[in-house]
């Protein structure tokens, strides 16, 4: 840990206990892209990018908060919703919800810090959330389950910061295993984890470095959208557990009351499922070439049925298929952040030189391109 950190805390903290430090990293999600909320597949991976959390009970009745992202302190003896400082909204939700399954959770100092980039699309927000419930849980001995502290944190989200999020990212971010991925099923929360042999290909990233306001709002729409269009469904079909189980040929011939825009949602929700089905296959085949082809048509499916992309990252995807890359899709919950690209071993180099200078030359915005590694869920961290 840097001591630098360690010095901030005191600083801000005062006190000669040290604090316990824990680590909630990243996500990418390589399919299943907003599905996780009407019960579909997902394939997602925990990845180094970090929040880290100085933790340490203060034996007074208060909440102190230190989030370095935004320089920004808060105290408080009880949750209250914060009007002016919206991030700690993410930490004060878990704590609520902690508290909803019996738990008091005493005073308190809190120190975030990390390096995901926010806006990017990497789920900064479930890294704090899922950070959050696991260092509370060890530092009070309240011995949550991880799959318990995902859902917590994705209630929080839901409840008290208003994002009508799924379960996704919470759950890989507190389960998440070193070089694997997990095949997450969102109805169930069944999982397994599964090694992605790339073989002569690998993953990395394309920051667009755009974050447009739209992404709770929309976010919160479509939701609403697949909940409409579910509703229809199951007055015509009532075995139907989800939007997910529909079936493609369905929506092809029959007669659904479907407004367009439903009708829009429901056509990239069960494409996404077959994609999910045919990348899986491709991927234990080796097909890399097959696997990438999937990722471009998601990438279309969300920019034009789901309408989730914008301009800066569908031009990062189209410059890219330009230049013949395996593949390569918008990533997170729309409207910016980041690009997923799977290619071959040995291009990135040039390929970035090419891709930021179009970018550049097109919306005078510097793209960042990170290599990344997949890694272990939440943890705590040992002092050397």
């Amino acid at each position: 840990m840097n001591a630098s950190l360690l010095k901030l805390f005191y600083e801000k903290f005062g006190g000669e206990e040290k604090p316990r430090i824990f680590r909630s990293p990243a996500r990418i999600n390589i399919i299943g892209e907003h599905v996780d909320y009407v019960g579909g597949l997902v394939l997602p991976a925990a990845i180094q990018f970090t929040t880290n959390l100085l933790v340490r009970p203060n034996h007074i009745p208060t909440y102190r908060i230190y989030s370095t992202y935004f320089d920004s302190f808060l105290e408080l003896e009880k949750v209250e919703y914060q009007k002016d400082k919206k991030w700690a909204n993410y930490i004060l939700g878990v704590i609520l919800e902690i508290q909803k399954e019996g738990f008091s959770i005493p005073g308190f100092d809190m120190l975030v810090e990390g390096n995901i980039p926010q806006g990017a699309g990497l789920s900064s927000s479930a890294s704090l959330e899922v950070g959050v419930g696991y260092s509370l849980s060890e530092c009070f001995s309240f011995e949550i389950p991880r799959e318990k502290i995902a859902v917590l944190g994705q209630r929080a989200e839901n409840n008290f910061v208003g994002t009508k999020c799924g379960i996704m990212d919470q759950f890989i971010i507190s389960v998440g295993k070193k070089n694997q991925c997990i095949l997450l099923n969102t109805e169930t929360l069944s999982y397994t984890y599964t090694n992605i042999n790339a073989d002569d290909h690998e993953f990395y990233l394309i920051n667009s470095n755009v974050k447009h306001s739209l992404e709770t709002s929309a976010y919160n729409t479509r939701r609403e959208e697949c909940e409409s269009a579910f509703t229809k469904l199951k007055s015509k079909f009532p075995n139907y557990k989800n939007l997910y189980s529909i079936f493609e040929n369905e929506i092809n011939f029959l007669d659904f009351p479907f407004t367009d825009t439903e009708y829009k949602r429901v056509q990239h929700i069960s494409g996404e499922k077959k994609r999910t089905e045919n990348i899986i296959r491709a991927f234990s085949d080796g097909n890399m070439k097959l696997a990438g082809s999937i990722l471009t048509k998601t990438h279309e499916s969300l920019s034009k049925l789901f309408e989730v992309s914008c301009p800066e990252t569908d031009f990062l995807v189209n410059s890219l298929v330009s230049e013949e890359v395996s593949g390569a899709r918008m990533i997170g919950g729309g409207f910016g952040g980041c690009v997923l690209v799977l290619d071959k071993i040995g291009k990135k180099e040039e390929l970035e030189k090419k891709v930021k200078k179009k970018y550049f030359d097109e919306y005078g915005i510097e793209a960042e391109f990170y290599s990344f590694q997949i890694s272990d869920g939440v943890s705590e961290l040992l002092y050397d």
